[in-house]
């Protein structure tokens, strides 16, 4: 039976060494109040000790709310985690070594959620090969502390001849999950939600592990008055449901307030396909939108590769793209920074866990995503910089299976300024740092992989465009003003492959008007 305690009351049930997982996407989802009520306790009596903590997404805001409030010397032992981009006191307690660190594909940690519900033994995936994930390279282990002591926890097999990644399951004792409304049994709904995240497949492996489920929830309603339809994880798989003080539930770390077009919960849909000023990053847009054909399904990652959506618009063929997020979104405009993974006027919301299998298993066709550097392999690092751990997030599940995947960025970075002029591109300032090094600092897209699959990859900077080859990568097209030596070679740490064929970009991307593009894609 369901009991309704405080938070600090429920906080008290967790034991020295106990292993906890927690949901939340940035703001969504994540149990703040009980993040809160975990701190104090252990801020007043030291306890409890050494935990494993299991979390999928970052749970922050940048600052101090979320997951940074679990930064607390002696209070984490082991962190199993897809990212922690947004949890500033985490990311410095793992790059101090305080504790040791696995980062996995958010993918593969939603499926080790569901197999731990499921009592399997272990998952077997493709999933990561040659990437991070992969033993032949760091098997996952996040910092130093952990390549030197850490247990593995992901081994290389072989079935009929292909490898693959083998990943065994764990029981979880404890965890604290969000939803936004439960009725007097504990059933709780996820209606006022942004997106329906890991919750289910948490309490499943929780309460299956013999562990204990709480839930924290906005309000409470009378029994029988939750539409069914709406439940999304039933009061026998509840045992504690907290409601916290409202400042610790809002719906986004970006507002305060509840905002319906998120949840599609309105029928009046609200306007925000901004216009972009035609800079380096609409300049990549542009030619990554001229990659994408009509009624194709589509991910776009966090940053540039969102405006590709606002392109599309602006060309006039926005609506014959089928546009999804990792995190279940399908249509609507995508939202970014702490509000990732959401989206204005959604057309679906399918659980996170089905978007996986969908992307996973190739479903998607294209594929746009950031560029943070690059090799003469094409092997991408997005997860890893200068020791500082922010993990792969859905990286590598969105760009190992796609169809065609689209790398994206300017090609220095740190200060580069640019403008374009009578249809060409004029640098007015370099950037201090090059993203074509010779070698990436952790690998979070394995080139030769992708090139032994015949995958077509794509790499979209504002002055130059690079496919990848069996042998690497090749240069195919500069930017109309760009001098191929001084702009482009020079300010790269190798020597690509030129093609024969080497063209200019199309003139069209450099102008302040409409491309034209309704008529081509």
């Amino acid at each position: 039976m369901t009991k309704f305690v405080t938070a600090a009351e429920a906080v008290a049930l967790i034991s020295d060494r106990a292993t906890v997982a927690v949901s939340g996407h940035a703001g969504f989802g994540t149990p703040d109040g009980l993040f809160k009520a975990l701190r104090d306790r252990y801020n007043a009596t030291h306890h409890p000790q050494a935990l494993t903590l299991v979390k999928l997404a970052s749970t922050g805001d940048k600052g101090v709310r979320g997951g940074s409030r679990l930064a607390a010397d002696g209070l984490i032992d082991t962190l199993i985690t897809s990212h922690v981009g947004l949890e500033p006191a985490l990311a410095t307690y793992i790059q101090e070594n305080k504790c040791l660190t696995y980062t996995l594909p958010a993918g593969t940690m939603i499926r080790l959620y569901r197999a731990i519900a499921a009592g399997a033994k272990g998952i077997w995936t493709d999933i990561g090969l040659r990437t991070l994930a992969d033993p032949r390279l760091e098997g996952c282990k996040g910092n130093v502390r952990t390549a030197l002591e850490g247990e593995d926890i992901v081994s290389l097999m072989q079935i009929d001849g292909k490898e693959y990644l083998y990943y065994k399951t764990f029981p979880i004792q404890v965890c604290l999950i969000r939803g936004s409304i439960a009725d007097e049994d504990g059933n709780i709904s996820l209606q006022r939600e942004a997106m329906i995240g890991e919750q289910l497949e948490i309490a499943e492996a929780v309460h299956n592990s013999g562990g204990i489920v709480i839930v924290q929830v906005e309000q409470l309603v009378p029994q029988g008055t939750l539409d069914p339809r709406l439940v999304k994880i039933h009061h026998f798989l509840v045992d504690y449901v907290v409601v916290p003080r409202p400042k610790y539930h809002y719906q986004s770390f970006s507002c305060h307030g509840y905002r319906p077009e998120l949840t599609g919960d309105t029928r009046k849909k609200v306007s925000v396909m901004p216009h972009y000023m035609l800079d380096n990053r609409k300049i990549c847009a542009r030619r990554a939108a001229m990659e994408l054909k009509k009624d194709s399904f589509i991910n776009l990652g966090i940053g540039m590769p969102e405006i590709i959506g606002a392109v599309a618009a602006e060309e006039g063929f926005g609506h014959r793209l089928t546009l999804s997020t990792d995190s279940g979104i399908i249509g609507g405009f995508p939202l970014s920074d702490m509000d990732m993974g959401a989206a204005v006027n959604p057309e679906a919301e399918l659980k996170m866990a089905d978007m996986f299998d969908i992307y996973d298993g190739g479903g998607l066709d294209v594929s746009a995503l950031g560029l943070a550097e690059i090799d003469r392999n094409g092997n991408v690092n997005v997860s890893k910089f200068h020791g500082r751990v922010i993990g792969p997030g859905g990286f590598i599940n969105i760009s190992q299976n796609t169809k065609k995947l689209i790398l994206m960025g300017t090609f220095t970075a740190g200060g580069l300024r640019e403008q374009c002029a009578q249809g060409r591109l004029q640098i007015e300032r370099e950037g201090r740092y090059k993203k074509f090094k010779k070698q990436v600092e952790q690998i979070t897209f394995s080139g030769p992989y992708a090139a032994a699959r015949h995958q077509e990859v794509i790499i979209v900077t504002e002055r130059a465009v690079f496919t990848l080859t069996a042998q690497g990568l090749m240069l195919t097209e500069i930017a109309p003003g760009m001098d191929l030596e001084r702009n482009i070679l020079g300010q790269m740490e190798f020597q690509p492959l030129i093609s024969p064929a080497l063209t200019v970009m199309d003139v069209r991307i450099f102008k302040d008007e409409v491309m034209g593009l309704k008529d081509e894609i």
